[in-house]
Order: structure tokens, then sequence, then C-alpha cells
């Protein structure tokens, strides 16, 4: 069986409230769970100690037996220091859009005709002089 441990949501409507569980992978995200190891309520500050709550003996069990977090829930772990930090790369995530880049490249187009028109006034004023 895989597991995994991940967050299921409860809490109402634009209210999240999340519960850190042990599932299987194959249930629904909000389904059957085997353990309840904690909870997170992300509308609270950052700094808050509610704000993330884990039974860290149960969540080592479980890594022990084979579970694999899921990058949320990872990321947490690597904040409460039981899981060490992995390198993430995503080097297009910085990278601006199609559309974007078309702007920069007509905004430098504009700009290139515009440090040039001075340029052929000057000679154009020399030549004339």
């Amino acid at each position: 069986m895989a597991m995994k441990i991940r967050l299921a949501r409860g809490g109402s409507k634009k209210r999240p409230f999340y519960r850190i569980v042990a599932a299987d992978s194959r249930m629904p995200r909000d389904g059957r769970y085997i353990e309840k190891l904690g909870t997170y309520n992300p509308l609270l500050p950052k700094d808050s100690e509610e704000r993330v709550k884990m039974n860290m003996e149960r969540v080592q069990y479980w890594l022990g037996q084979g579970a694999q977090p899921t990058d949320r829930i990872s990321r947490m772990l690597e904040a409460a220091g039981v899981v060490e930090k992995k390198d993430r790369n995503n080097p297009q995530k910085g990278e601006p859009g199609q559309k974007a880049k078309d702007r920069a490249e007509e905004k430098a187009a504009k700009a290139a005709e515009a440090s040039e028109a001075p340029a052929e006034e000057a000679a154009a004023e020399e030549t004339a002089e």
C-alpha cells in the first residue's frame, strides 16, 4: 500500500483548515485516512506556533514505514528540522511569459530607435557645418 503524509481540507468556504494525515495514496484528498498526525491553519500568522502542529513521533514512524510526504508537508518538515532540505530547481518559474518577452523586445527596439535618432541629427549637423 502506497502511503502519503498529506493535507486533508476542512473548514468552511474561504476559511480553510487542514488536518495533516497519513493516508493511502489512492484515497481522495478529504476521504478516508489512517491516522491524524497534526493540523495546519493557514489563516494564522506565519510566526504563530498554532499555525502548524504535528505529532513528530508519529510523523517519524510513518516516514520510517515508507510514507512519502507531499511537497507542502515536506516543506513543513524541513522548517521543523525533521527532514533535510531538498534542492528545488524550477528555472522557468522566474522566467517571464511570452507576451512580456515580446513587450520587452518592442521597448528595446523603440529605445534603440530613439538613441539612434539624436546621433543621426548630430551627424547631420556636423556635415552641414
